[in-house]
This record gives C-alpha cells, structure tokens and sequence, in this order.
C-alpha cells in the first residue's frame, strides 16, 4: 500500500509539474484589437487589423517579447459608438491591459474613458479627433496623426494651392467628420477665406440631391467633404449626375477601393505619407503583398508602428505594468515603419503629417501637385 501511494504521488507531482510548465510555455501577452469587423466601415478595419497581425506575428517569429508571445484578440465594435463600451467592458473584465484601437474617432471616445479608470495602455493607430488629447489620459498614445494636423495640410492646400472662387465644407455630423471639418473651416478662414457653405448631412441617407442642388445653385467649384466613404460615394456619383462641376476632397477615411469611377476621379484626399514607398520597409512591404494586402493603404502602416512602439515600450520598460509602458512611451523615441516618432505629454504623434492625393477613378492614388 505505501509503494502505491507513493507512486501515485509521484504521478501527481510530475503531473503537475508538467501542467505548471505547459502554463508558463503557453502563457502570453494579451492585446485586444476593438475594430470595425462589421459594417459600413469593416474595410477600414480590415487595414487595421492586417497592419497589427503582421506586426505581431513578426514579433512573435523572432521571439516574442519578455519571454513571452503576443495574443491578439480582434473584437467588434462596428465602429458605432453604442456598441464600443460593452466591447471596452470585456476587454477590462478579461483582464487585458493593451489595447491596439479602437478604429473610429467616435467609437473610441466612449470606450476610452472605460480603459482610462481600468488602467488599460491604449495605441490608435486609426483615431484622428482631437478631442482625445484633451482629457488627459496618462496611457493614450497614437501613431497617426490628429485632425488638427489633417485639417491644416487640406486647408493650406485649399487656399494656397486649389485656390476656389466659391468653397463648399459639409460634414456628417459625427465625432469624425464633423471634427476634420470644423478644423479645415478654422484654416481656410485663418487665411483668409470664408466657406460659402458650412453644412451637414446625414449618415446613412441616400439622397443627397437637396444639398447637391443648393451647391450648384451658390456656384460651388469646390466641395470639402469630412466623413466616411459610404456617403461620399453616394455625393460624388449624384454630384456627377447633377453636373455639379466641384472639385472634391475628403480625409483619409474617404480613401478606399469602393470609392471607384468615373464620379471618383481626381478627388483629392489627406492621408498619412506613403510609407510602403520608402526604401527601408521593403520587407514589410513585400510580406503585405505576399497576403495580398495592400501596403499603400491608409491604415496599414501606421498600425503596424503602433505595435511596434508597445512592444519596444514592454522591452524597454521590462515591465506588463501599463503605467511603467506608458513611462516609457513617454520618455523614448522609437524607430517604426513611419521614422522616428516621439510622443508629446497628451500621447500624440509630434510631427505626424499628411499628404495630398489625388484618387482615381481605379481606386488608385498620385500625389497631388
């Protein structure tokens, strides 16, 4: 009887051993990657995400970080502000403390005040609204630049280069759109020009003739537009209908491959630089193409720097401890896909900047003169 006994606990020690040891082997570091899987927007998140699991799955090629392999877990918001807190609430309820999103301006405003009292480090690498540096989150940072560079870079060029007699800045009345506008608004007036027309729309509408009418009416040659592409798809194509004769320009959440034909050529968009160009991210480049992902999109670049600053910002500090992350973040500059980036005390982006192209009717894009 006790040569069975101790048999049997020696089963059990070495049963448990090995289960301690398959839990150490197989434990990770949990980010959670709340985006738009669903919806009118899905395509943006289908950027988002293809730039983060490239990047993660480098990192975890070579490594991992601290020992450790980095677990994504992708979770919907549908970029809709009413379902991004309960996304927000399992991410703190499951215990995850980094966050990579979330992907809309106003689905993130909620959801960040949640992460904010739960101590969660949050990087977007897609929210561009200010007012997300304005509330004083110690463990928010963005590897993209902010409306209030976006709406500048449109605005200068407004004035300085389109030059219009007669300027249209309408917007769809979210945290987005409304934001970027209200920024082109303040730049072109700043310089000097007044919009003829500073209006709204609504998400979701398919008819926007009305508005399209009073433009042509007020002699309209040149329409800025602040929003997503759904309703700027339906405004260019009842706008070439109308024979509205505008030039149109949107941000860069107008810039993806359903905004094609004729009605899209030579719209002009802002978006961040063309980092899938530059010499030094050819194999990152060239591994996108190999998934058949396009690294010239909007979004694809600046997320993979978000994974690339947390995770050199978890080697750095050595530490899972968000705070001690977020020091870190805050003290250091990081070498990405985008250049150098350093973070100002709001968690911004310094000197992120945006571009101007001119799209096509292809859904491909030039830079614009």
């Amino acid at each position: 009887m006790k040569a069975f006994i101790f048999k049997a606990a020696a089963f059990f020690c070495g049963l448990l051993a090995t289960t301690m040891t398959f839990a150490q082997t197989t434990q990770t570091i949990k980010m959670a990657v709340p985006t738009a899987l669903t919806g009118p927007v899905a395509q943006y998140g289908d950027m988002h995400r293809a730039g983060v699991r490239l990047a993660v799955e480098q990192v975890n090629e070579a490594g991992g970080i601290l020992g450790k392999k980095i677990e994504l877990v992708e979770l919907d918001d549908a970029c809709e502000p009413k379902q991004s807190p309960a996304v927000a609430n399992k991410v703190v309820n499951d215990g995850i403390k980094f966050v990579l999103g979330h992907l809309c301006s106003g689905a993130f405003k909620p959801a960040a005040q949640i992460y904010n009292e739960n101590d969660v480090l949050m990087v977007t690498s897609t929210a561009t609204t200010d007012e997300l540096s304005t509330y004083g989150y110690k463990l928010f940072f963005r590897t993209i630049g902010k409306d209030g560079q976006q709406g500048p870079a449109a605005g200068e060029y407004i004035v300085k280069k389109a030059k219009p007699k007669k300027l249209a800045i309408i917007h769809d009345k979210q945290t987005y759109g409304q934001g970027v506008a209200t920024q082109v608004r303040k730049t072109v007036e700043s310089l000097g020009m007044k919009p003829t027309i500073f209006e709204a729309i609504n998400r979701g509408d398919t008819d926007y003739s009305a508005m399209i009418t009073k433009m042509k009416q007020e002699g309209i040659d040149f329409v800025y537009y602040g929003g997503y592409h759904p309703e700027l798809i339906v405004l260019l194509k009842q706008a070439k209908d109308l024979a509205l004769n505008a030039t149109w320009m949107g941000p860069e959440g107008a810039a993806v491959p359903d905004v094609k034909g004729e009605s899209a050529e030579g719209l002009l968009v802002t978006l961040p630089p063309d980092f899938s160009k530059e010499p030094t991210n050819a194999k990152i480049t060239e591994a996108f193409k190999a998934k058949n992902q396009d690294p010239s999109g909007a979004f694809m670049m600046t997320s993979y720097a978000a994974v690339q600053v947390l995770t050199d910002a978890i080697k750095g500090a050595n530490s899972e401890d968000p705070f001690k992350v977020a020091d870190y973040l805050h003290h250091n500059k990081f070498k990405t896909v985008l250049g150098e980036i350093e973070f100002t005390p709001q968690g911004d982006w310094s000197t992120a900047r945006f571009d101007i192209f001119v799209w096509h009717k292809d859904a491909t894009k030039t830079l614009a003169p």
